[in-house]
């Protein structure tokens, strides 16, 4: 019998370039508290945000990801040529088939590349990099471009008090590449169906079509979610950190999801995190972009703190499933 052959590929890989794209929006909290019968202190108090940015009507999830994607890979200093691979989270594609991924590979000139979208909410960027790191090392694509798009503006309720007012709209994008020693460490990443309801949408889309419920959006439960986020993510990180094998000291960079500021720093708390490590907190004037939040809030950390180029950060994301994934990655 003849062996089959297998693709191998470097030891390690790492996120040579980041891009970033917000809505064209700047939506304050003033805008917002008449529909919600609430304040702007009240939103701020409970979740940190002043302003969040969104994105006028005939701007998509997918045009975006196509600037913040461009913006990586000119940052990585790559052809769109060698892209070997796109992965796009998201939850707000417009259509559920076909995939955005697709589109953004011919719209940036990575066809005829592999590409499909993952449905993981919150926690995509960080499956999406897992996946990478994954294809990278196993020979599959020698660079690969993951993003995470958001136009969350089209499934909000203005009237809904759960979570309309956090949500923002954005995309964030990262290139990874081959590198001689690990970039990327060991995902500790997981589901929790038993809470499946906890975020999500009001609706099925048969129920609306069926004219029984209207057009389906955004809503949660947010204590249920405020207290799993706090509690069963903190011991998530710590076992990130275990898996990549450092402390919180080596770290110089903590960027979680920005789901709500309060939950930021009871996580930064929990972790004990040195007074040297910097904490992304992009959600005060981006607001919640849900799969876009973390490569949103690394972009904009790099910016503010150039020093960090090349350091250590712990990433962690969770969401709607309820879904979750933490790595440590290399800074570019």
């Amino acid at each position: 019998m003849p062996t089959l052959k297998q693709a191998t590929g470097p030891k390690g890989s790492r996120i040579l370039g980041l891009g970033a794209a917000r809505g064209d929006l700047v939506v304050p909290n003033s805008e917002l508290v008449e529909a919600i019968d609430s304040s702007d202190e009240w939103i701020r108090q409970r979740t940190g945000i002043v302003t969040r940015k969104r994105a006028s009507k005939g701007i998509d999830a997918v045009d975006l990801a196509e600037t913040a994607s461009l913006e990586a890979i000119r940052n990585a200093g790559i052809e769109p040529g060698q892209i070997g691979a796109v992965l796009v989270s998201t939850i707000s594609n417009v259509a559920v088939t076909p995939s955005m991924s697709s589109l953004l590979a011919e719209r940036i000139g990575a066809s005829p590349a592999p590409a499909y979208d993952i449905s993981a909410a919150c926690a995509g960027y960080t499956y999406g990099i897992a996946q990478a790191d994954a294809l990278i090392r196993s020979g599959a694509a020698e660079y690969v471009l993951v993003v995470g798009a958001e136009k969350l503006s089209q499934y909000v309720h203005p009237n809904d008090r759960s979570i309309s007012f956090l949500l923002g709209d954005g995309a964030g994008a990262a290139v990874l590449g081959p590198s001689d020693e690990p970039g990327v460490s060991a995902t500790v990443w997981g589901s929790d169906g038993s809470k499946w309801d906890a975020v999500g949408m009001n609706a099925t889309f048969e129920e609306y079509l069926d004219k029984i419920k209207p057009w389906p959006t955004m809503r949660q439960d947010g204590q249920t979610v405020f207290r799993w986020a706090v509690w069963e993510m903190a011991k998530v990180a710590k076992q990130a950190l275990v898996a990549a094998g450092i402390t919180a000291d080596d770290l110089a960079a903590f960027i979680p999801h920005q789901a709500n500021m309060r939950i930021i720093d009871e996580l930064a708390k929990q972790l004990k995190l040195p007074e040297h490590v910097k904490i992304g907190r992009d959600i005060e004037t981006t607001g919640n972009t849900s799969a876009a939040s973390i490569p949103l809030a690394t972009h904009r950390l790099l910016e503010e703190n150039p020093d960090l180029h090349g350091m250590l950060a712990l990433q962690i994301g969770f969401g709607a499933g309820l879904v979750y994934g933490a790595q440590v990655v290399r800074l570019p």
